[in-house]
């Protein structure tokens, strides 16, 4: 669906005092939040499925570089001298340390405990004092690789097989211009199941009560377009000045900064796209009970300072209101997981985004397709 079709949407459901439905009700069991098993299956997917990493933004120029774990596991992804984004298992071969930690920009990767030395594209090119290794291959010891795909400027990262077979780019907004600058990148550890923070995205039946006084007086309640692509899908929360556009030529109307668009990348990531500021989180399991919330904010300036000052407002907006009241409605429903209260959650008409990300996670369990 383009822009002009959302405004038609919006503009239908502000008219009639609907939202976007589904049309079934999905109840899932208290307890696949809290099982360790289930938890192990998770990361199992995650591992196996094209997974957004960084932005692109983050590897602008070769050498730079983002490490962490992912999926519970050691990653760096570097943009080569000939300029391809390339992932690897962040271990040396040697004794096994990591080569690289955060985000940074090197000529190779230098492992802190002896001194192995890694080239951009993996290949072990220097070992400290070679001659107590007579019989070492160094062609057989680079660093491990994993798949790493660029796309729509987004870095994904697959790290066992070749994925699903689908591209995770479909759909999905594109932030590979090169006036999308990265403004800041954080890393937060917070106690709440990674699943329970995807859903508190990606509907807006709890805007009203949720947000009374950060979101909703600018935006709806519960009046949102839901669409899906493949595993992914896009929830659109739109503001009130968007009635404006009702008296525009639809070949007029201008959605920029009527809206904000909220795609989840399947299965643990979201794209939040504002007029100038574009936020990527991914939220990388811990445990049962705990995620590190990583987040890379962009802003969309093309050099203009004007723009700049917009972006890192609508940062800030989002940061420091909605943010926090969205991550202590997650911590409240994570603290009432152990009381017995509720054997399942439940999610109606109006959560539509949820119940696709549920059936898809379960699919993907299974080892069905996702759709």
């Amino acid at each position: 669906m383009d822009d002009g079709d959302v405004v038609e949407r919006v503009l239908s459901h502000v008219r009639d005092g609907t939202t976007d439905e589904g049309g079934e009700v999905w109840r899932e069991p208290v307890e696949n939040y809290r099982s360790e098993e289930r938890f192990r299956r998770e990361l199992e997917v995650m591992r196996r499925l094209p997974v957004p990493f960084c932005p692109s933004a983050a590897l602008r120029e070769p050498g730079d570089h983002v490490a962490r774990q992912a999926a519970g596991v050691p990653i760096v992804a570097v943009r080569g001298r000939d300029g391809i984004v390339r992932a690897f298992r962040n271990a040396c071969r040697h004794r096994g340390a990591e080569v690289a930690s955060g985000m940074g920009c090197a000529n190779s990767f230098v492992c802190p405990f002896h001194g192995w030395t890694y080239a951009l594209d993996g290949q072990l090119r220097h070992v400290q004092h070679d001659h107590g290794f007579p019989d070492l291959d160094k062609e057989a010891h680079g660093l491990l690789p994993v798949l790493a795909q660029e796309r729509s400027g987004i870095v994904f990262v697959t790290q066992i097989g070749e994925g699903d077979g689908r591209d995770p780019g479909e759909g999905l907004p594109d932030l590979s211009s090169p006036d999308l600058d990265l403004l800041k990148s954080s890393d937060q550890e917070v106690d709440i199941n990674w699943k329970v923070q995807v859903e508190g995205a990606i509907e807006g039946y709890h805007i009203r009560f949720g947000h009374p006084e950060t979101f909703f007086p600018y935006g709806y309640d519960n009046l949102n377009v839901v669409e899906h692509c493949g595993p992914n899908s896009r929830v659109t929360f739109p503001f009130r000045r968007i009635e404006k556009l009702a008296d525009v030529p639809p070949a007029e109307r201008d959605i920029r900064g009527r809206v904000t668009y909220v795609y989840h990348l399947f299965p643990n990531a979201l794209v939040t796209v504002l007029s100038r500021h574009t936020i990527l989180v991914v939220f990388e399991p811990v445990a049962p009970g705990r995620t590190r919330n990583i987040s890379y904010s962009l802003a969309d300036t093309a050099g203009v300072k004007a723009a700049t000052e917009t972006a890192k407002r609508d940062a800030n907006f989002v940061s420091q209101s909605g943010a926090p009241e969205d991550r202590a409605l997650a911590e409240s429903v994570q603290r009432t997981m152990t009381s017995g209260a509720n054997e399942h959650f439940t999610f109606g008409h109006f959560e539509n985004a949820i119940i696709h990300f549920h059936r898809n996670l379960d699919d993907a369990l299974q080892g069905a397709p996702t759709s």
